[in-house]
């Protein structure tokens, strides 16, 4: 059993280095147990008796590695998830934004756009839209053409809703879309601080002079080494005194360059560099 786990694994790197080779996305530093589920998982699906055969298509089949590099991208998201998050941001780090004549955001792994279309919310609600620029950035790009369309669920609205009034929402959040059959597509002027665009947060470079930088809930599917090149990348894209947000299970503790930044308030998991 664990000769075969040992050869199993050692397919596993031959087949990231194999993607990296033909498309460019190194994976090679991500969580190895979260990868290999996705890649066995990949396996059953497609009817194949072993890794080494995924290899081999992705090296003819374009489809085939479409579909493997969507598996590993991690869309699962929703608006205003942990409510009191975002009470805090309203609370603590708007009146020190507001205080800015014009406020740069960077959502990093932004997926299919929820959460940056929860902070555009809150942003005009709090009077600080008009002289936000937000970048919202995914290498998965089927991703951001979801993002951009803005396009979701009724059935999905409708818990959103529940969890906007839970964030302190002002209004009513029908406001914010307008609603067709079954589906909801978010309103115009939402989006038009808005840039969408393909970031790779292991290969690319920074994003420079950011206010605020998103990730939350990325960074868990990063080996430690990935995580402290990932925080190096957020060091030099925040200006000084600029807020990084992570997920509530994420930290940047005994990550190189964790000195750099302050803990500004624990619970949420927010940051702020020095």
């Amino acid at each position: 059993m664990k000769d075969i786990q040992n050869s199993q694994d050692i397919e596993i790197r031959l087949l990231l280095e194999t993607i990296r080779l033909k498309s460019g996305y190194d994976f090679r530093d991500y969580a190895k147990d979260s990868l290999k589920r996705r890649i066995l998982r990949r396996l059953t699906l497609s009817g194949l008796k072993s890794i080494s055969a995924m290899q081999h298509l992705l090296l003819y089949d374009d489809h085939f590695l479409n579909l493997l590099l969507r598996d590993f991208s991690i869309t699962v998201t929703q608006m205003f998830r942990d409510p009191p998050f975002f009470r805090l941001l309203k609370k603590k780090i708007y009146p020190l934004l507001a205080e800015l004549p014009f406020i740069k955001i960077w959502h990093a792994g932004c997926a299919t756009g929820e959460e940056v279309y929860s902070m555009a919310i809150l942003l005009k609600e709090y009077g600080l839209y008009d002289r936000v620029q937000i970048y919202a950035t995914d290498f998965n790009m089927e991703a951001i053409k979801a993002a951009k369309k803005g396009i979701y669920t009724l059935e999905r609205i409708r818990e959103y809703t529940c969890a906007y009034q839970e964030a302190g929402g002002q209004h009513s959040f029908s406001e914010y879309y307008s609603a067709f059959y079954d589906m909801a597509i978010m309103k115009k002027q939402l989006k038009e601080n808005i840039v969408f665009a393909d970031h790779n947060l292991v290969t690319d470079h920074s994003f420079g002079e950011m206010d605020l930088v998103m990730c939350r809930n990325v960074m868990i599917y990063f080996s430690r080494k990935l995580q402290s090149r990932v925080l190096s990348l957020f060091l030099e894209s925040l200006k000084p005194g600029g807020f990084l947000c992570l997920g509530n299970k994420e930290t940047i503790r005994f990550l190189m360059h964790a000195g750099q930044f302050e803990v500004f308030e624990k619970k949420e998991k927010i940051f702020r560099r020095l």
